[in-house]
């Protein structure tokens, strides 16, 4: 690659005289728009804005010229060479490469320079394609471009109205640029070529490429990896990868490596990788950065090596449990079920316990009568019968039988996440949001759970040092210390219909671990103010 160090002023200076050249001989501009038509990339460079916010404060614009660097460029030719043979393509791409920003760019410039033009626009989610003022969004940045654009270069009669949501027209040639999003993509007529954003995300892609076989014959796939066995993956297998030329018959693959970022070196590679392994997301790193399809979560939720080390990990590590009482209660549901309750003080669990009781209020009432003199919040599971709990302490409660210090708060398994547009890595914006990584809450507190006791075994094993506060002990002297250990690593995780993560707590034979599904909600409590909901899956 060669020495990509843009000079914006340079650059914006330069503009500005083209376009004070422009003003006064008419012609040039005209001559000027006859080139550009069949040199994208350099109109795209001469005239195209993108937008960086993570410039802010810094000695870089966050508004800036488009200067691309070469696997940029080789993405314009892919896409030119692609409408010109009428085969279909797939972007395979590290987070982070401006992908997106460069297909909304030649979207634009096929807009104005190439009448009748019909460009679509899809992805999995509505927000995702359009959202007015959000730039985050694909038209927001199609309209970010338009409106940067010297007016020598916008067409007749364009103005803020033809940019409509989902929407784009161009009154002078006829060109449009229209989004759909979810199972509707490719449902809104026939399309010059079509950008299927973040497609190995889809929830039912099945569906979405019987709609768009109708649709377009140019349609371009672009997506970091997700995992095995998807459409996407399925595609990308069967294509052929881009050199130069584009191979008739079959689906061109463009690869963006993150080497081929100019500003991506070995030492951003290594502090990445160290952050991930430090957040105890390796796995996310794996996809979204080497784009390996086979980094799966599938398989044990939590390794019993990492359950053994954190037995007295207190003690091993030597911080001590200072902090509060939280508590859990896992509501016995059906059949052979039974009642669980733990409670921690800090993060050392210090007391666990199970019963039979099919009566939901006598259950409430035992776990109030074990927690009396002590000040917490119990985290308990109001799926089902578990609701039961809530009439019961707040007769309590009105009764004047609540011991002081103790509240009740109702933790639903099955509800969206906490924190849902959070970076799963911790202010990494090229990790997936919560939203888009957990199933629901069960998925991110069992998920939750097992990176403290991966932090507890690499802080045992390995030395490696965190904040107390991060990570897990078991008291060696518990009852039902046995089989909570055998309960902890019980659990599997794979991906769920929607390819987000998902916990099976009964694989086949097993039954349903209760003690560490108190000691999940305890570990990842729920605020007593709660906004989480099922509207957020």
């Amino acid at each position: 690659m060669t020495e990509w160090s843009p000079d914006y002023l340079k650059i914006i200076q330069w503009r500005n005289n083209q376009l004070f050249d422009f003003k006064n001989n008419p012609s040039k501009l005209a001559a000027a728009k006859v080139y550009y038509r069949s040199n994208p990339v350099q109109f795209i460079e001469h005239w195209v804005n993108t937008y960086d916010p993570r410039n802010a404060g810094s000695d870089k614009p966050s508004n800036m010229p488009f200067v691309l660097f070469d696997r940029q460029k080789d993405m314009i030719a892919f896409l030119s060479q692609l409408i010109e043979e009428q085969e279909n393509g797939l972007v395979e791409k590290c987070r982070d490469m401006g992908a997106t920003w460069v297909c909304c760019a030649f979207s634009v410039y096929m807009f104005l320079f190439h009448p009748g033009s019909a460009i679509g626009w899809g992805s999995r989610k509505e927000a995702l394609v359009d959202r007015i003022g959000d730039p985050d969004s694909i038209f927001e940045k199609m309209r970010m471009i338009f409106r940067s654009l010297p007016k020598g270069f916008m067409p007749s009669g364009f103005d803020e109205k033809s940019m409509s949501y989902m929407k784009i027209i161009n009154p002078e040639n006829g060109s449009t640029i229209t989004g759909e999003s979810g199972d509707n993509i490719g449902r809104g007529g026939r399309s010059l070529i079509y950008f299927k954003d973040e497609a190995a995300h889809y929830e039912r892609p099945e569906k979405i490429e019987a709609a768009l076989a109708d649709n377009t014959n140019v349609q371009i796939d672009i997506s970091s990896v997700n995992g095995l066995g998807n459409v996407f993956h399925r595609r990308r297998e069967a294509g052929v990868d881009w050199v130069g030329e584009v191979v008739k018959g079959h689906t061109n693959v463009l690869v963006m490596d993150w080497r081929d970022h100019p500003l991506k070196t070995k030492e951003w590679y290594e502090a990445r990788r160290k952050k991930a392994e430090q957040e105890v997301m390796s796995h996310v790193f794996e996809q979204e950065v080497n784009r390996n399809y086979a980094a799966s979560v599938e398989g044990i939720l939590i390794p019993s090596d990492w359950v053994s080390s954190a037995i007295d990990a207190h003690v091993k590590l030597g911080f001590s449990d200072d902090g509060g009482y939280m508590a859990a209660l896992d509501v016995a549901d059906e059949g052979k079920d039974t009642n669980a309750q733990c409670v921690r003080k800090g993060v050392v669990l210090r007391s666990i316990d199970e019963w039979s009781e099919r009566d939901t209020g006598a259950t409430a009432r035992r776990s109030v009568a074990a927690l009396e003199g002590k000040t917490a919040s119990v985290q308990y599971d109001c799926i089902g019968v578990g609701a039961g709990v809530k009439a019961e302490t707040n007769r309590l409660a009105d009764e004047g039988l609540m011991p002081k210090g103790l509240k009740y708060i109702a933790w639903n398994a099955g509800a969206g996440v906490l924190k849902p547009d959070d970076y799963v890595i911790e202010g990494d914006k090229e990790s997936p949001t919560n939203k888009d990584f957990y199933t629901n809450l069960k998925a991110q507190a069992g998920w939750e759970l097992r990176r403290r006791f991966e932090r507890t075994h690499k802080a045992i094993t390995e030395g490696i040092q965190y904040d107390s506060d991060e990570l897990i002990s078991i008291d060696s002297t518990i009852p039902l210390l046995r089989k909570l250990q055998k309960e902890l690593s019980q659990s599997t995780v794979s991906r769920g219909a929607k390819l987000k993560l998902l916990i099976n707590k009964t694989p086949d034979g097993t039954k349903s671990p209760n003690l560490a599904d108190a000691v999940a909600m305890c570990y990842f409590p729920v605020p007593s103010s709660s906004s989480y909901t099922l509207d957020n899956l």
